[in-house]
């Protein structure tokens, strides 16, 4: 399981992290936010988005002073990591209590939800999640409710109840699996009464509460009750081959990254029906115990049992059987779409069989995990964020299939009570609150030259209107700033950054490969890269010649020739960008190596729009002049030749080119970034092969 050392066998138990003389400075709310980023802090306590804290305390009444006893519990959504206090909402518990009054059973769940607004203290706009009153009910100021894996292995158990009683005594409980919710809540209410001594409970197929009488004791015994569970756990594993023992061998790790990156554009656009998707491949020591054992063709079918876990990752995942892929692409994307096809036809079968009458309509019917043995795990969502997070609740249920099979049985939750939880009216509420999504959601960019002016301004753009964007560049420390830039302020998971010689065939095809690990595929092209020299014709040295053109000309064609195959391969359509300059239709004196190449650039874009056009593959040409701001170009002796040509100083250049245009405007980086965006997205949707000139206005460029 996860929670063992690499090493030795030996279980790593929790260390409690609490830090008594920061502890005596907050206040009691401040203190919940404490032990909740605590908790989440750690994976093995609790996956991403899961689990909920909660404190009873005093508070006066806005209106009236008087002492009000209030509930302060996780809202809805959230991960307890990076929680703040306006994370928690806020219930008057006099009037929480009273809802007891009007419940009438299990049916009444969803009526019951809508009355916990009116609970409301302080005006506080947070939503109570459905987990409330599994807090509120409980008759201890503090309130832990955690998904680890060690408990789930046990919770998830044929004999969890006994193991249970032989771990923990009459200090940890167990209630049978009950939909979270108000029943649920009267239960561990009834529990806590009739077991004054116990410290905790386990849900079956569900988790752990622990309760204490401070938020110090509430943590600790939290941290202590997972450690015997990690203990016991560890004692039943040794000796234990995990899932029964390897059925088929690991390949090694570049030919695991290797294979994944030429399933992943094709699952991507296999699975990308309904929306575009991004990927994520996750190869860990625990996912290939997993993939290539001999229980995973029983184990795999069976689900997840945790809600937590199969509401990210479907009720099962899509097993591919690695050595019956065929090497041929063609027959591999038959292939796929044939596994594709049953798993949707299955998912359909799910939904037809365990339907309510007032179910919402089916979602999305395509996996969200592949297990391939012998390579490790892909995973499939609308974001990169969503698709690492859903891997790693995989493995969490890895971890606890790995737990219960060496302690017990493995049992899955039930597929209605799994239904239940994946079609809730509640679940569907909390989907159509989710924010519209942006215009590049789940495409993936990959943007050469990425380190300069353009080539950043470009990538900024396109990850604004939500797309996952690969920068590329020779300049590896410029490379590492800019991806640091980007990261910090539109998140790690959508940035990726690889050095890149775009003249060189070999370090190209590393660059996609590396781009579709990271991503799954790519939509976007955006080909800047780019370098700019002056010299008289007859003073032009073939190296001259020769760096224009490999560079301008052959990297264009090298990028833009991986790029179409990788589109083709998804099968959904693409758009490239080509970034060439006001110099490919204007000759200028002392360029002719530049303009030449420059003059290519818009050729091939041409024969990239026709032959793409068949495959929904769009290419076109942006062509900025006088792009001084940010540019590395203009960084050396480029401004210093130019400059030269208007026998002016070289700072005096930005006024030169602005009073040149017919506009009298200088251009910007982000003024080429705009006009990348419109070919990049829909805006766009119905122009190839044309040319968009961003240069304020030079009539010699004029393309009719």
């Amino acid at each position: 399981m996860a929670d063992h050392a690499s090493s030795g066998g030996s279980p790593r138990l929790l260390a409690s992290a609490w830090d008594e003389r920061l502890a005596e400075t907050l206040s009691p709310q401040d203190l919940l936010v404490y032990r909740s980023n605590l908790l989440g802090a750690d994976r093995r306590i609790t996956n991403f988005g899961g689990g909920n804290t909660s404190s009873k305390l005093s508070l006066p009444d806005p209106l009236t002073g008087a002492p009000v006893e209030v509930l302060w519990v996780k809202g809805s959504g959230g991960d307890l990591g990076s929680i703040r206090l306006d994370g928690f909402a806020t219930l008057d518990m006099a009037r929480f209590r009273s809802i007891r009054e009007s419940y009438a059973g299990p049916a009444m769940e969803d009526e019951v939800i809508a009355l916990y607004p009116h609970c409301t203290f302080g005006l506080n706009p947070r939503a109570a999640s459905i987990d409330t009153p599994l807090h509120g009910l409980i008759a201890h100021p503090h309130v832990d409710h955690v998904h680890p894996d060690a408990i789930i292995a046990i919770a998830a158990s044929a004999d969890g109840e006994a193991i249970t009683r032989e771990i923990f005594g009459d200090d940890v409980g167990w209630l049978p699996w009950r939909r979270p919710g108000f029943e649920l809540g009267l239960m561990l209410e009834g529990f806590v009464r009739g077991n004054p001594g116990a410290r905790g409970v386990i849900l079956g197929s569900h988790g752990l509460f622990t309760w204490g009488r401070t938020q110090r004791d509430c943590y600790e015994t939290t941290i202590e009750v997972i450690n015997r569970a990690i203990a016991w756990l560890a004692a039943q594993e040794a000796g234990k081959p995990a899932f029964g023992g390897p059925a088929v061998a690991i390949r090694p790790p570049e030919e695991r990254r290797a294979a994944a990156a030429r399933l992943m554009p094709v699952l991507r656009g296999l699975v990308s029906d309904g929306r575009p998707k991004v990927g994520h491949f996750d190869d860990q020591a625990a996912v290939l115990d997993f993939v290539c054992s001999k229980d995973l063709a029983a184990l795999a079918p069976l689900g997840t049992s945790c809600p937590d876990h199969f509401l990210r990752t479907k009720i099962r995942p899509l097993v591919l059987d690695a050595e019956a892929l065929p090497p041929d692409d063609e027959e591999l994307a038959a292939a796929l779409r044939q596994a594709i096809a049953a798993y949707r036809a299955d998912y359909l079968g799910y939904y037809e069989r365990c339907r309510r009458p007032d179910s919402p309509p089916m979602r999305d019917a395509n996996p969200v995990v592949v297990l391939v043995p012998g390579i490790g795990m892909l995973t499939f969502a609308a974001d990169k964020a969503t698709a690492r997070i859903a891997g790693e609740f995989y493995v969490n249920a890895v971890n606890v299939m790995r737990g219960a099979e060496a302690a017990s049985t493995y049992v899955a939750l039930p597929e209605q009570e799994a239904f239940d939880i994946e079609y809730w009216l509640l679940e569907e509420a909390k989907l159509r609150r989710l924010p519209k999504s942006r215009p590049l959601e789940g495409r993936v960019a990959l943007v050469t030259g990425g380190a300069g002016g353009i080539g950043l301004a470009s990538a900024q753009r396109l990850l604004g209107e939500g797309a996952c964007v690969v920068i590329c560049d020779i300049d590896r420390a410029a490379l590492d700033a800019a991806e640091a830039a980007l990261a910090k302020s539109h998140g790690r998971d959508r940035v990726a950054a690889f050095p890149v010689d775009v003249t060189d065939e070999g370090s190209v095809t590393t660059l996609f490969r590396e781009a579709a690990l990271a991503f799954g595929g790519l939509d976007i092209l955006v080909s800047n890269a780019g370098i700019a020299s002056a010299a008289p014709l007859d003073e032009t040295s073939l190296e001259l010649w020769q760096r224009n053109i490999g560079i301008l000309a052959t990297g264009y064609f090298l990028v833009s020739r991986e790029a179409f195959r990788l589109m083709k391969t998804q099968s959904r359509g693409g758009s490239i960008v080509f970034v060439a300059s006001k110099n490919a239709l204007v000759a200028s004196p002392n360029a002719a190596a530049y303009c030449t190449a420059k003059a290519a650039e818009i050729q091939l874009c041409r024969c990239l729009a026709l032959e793409g056009a068949p495959h929904g593959i769009r290419a076109n040409v942006v062509n900025p002049d006088a792009v001084l701001r940010g540019s590395r170009i203009w960084e050396g002796e480029w401004r210093a030749q130019r400059a030269g040509a208007y026998n002016v100083a070289p700072d005096d250049l930005d006024e030169i080119y602005r009073q040149r245009s017919m506009l009298k405007l200088n251009v910007f980086p982000e003024d080429i970034a705009e006009a990348v965006y419109f070919f990049a997205s829909e805006l766009s949707a119905k122009s190839t092969g044309n040319i968009l000139n961003v240069d304020a206005g030079h009539a010699p460029a004029f393309t009719r």
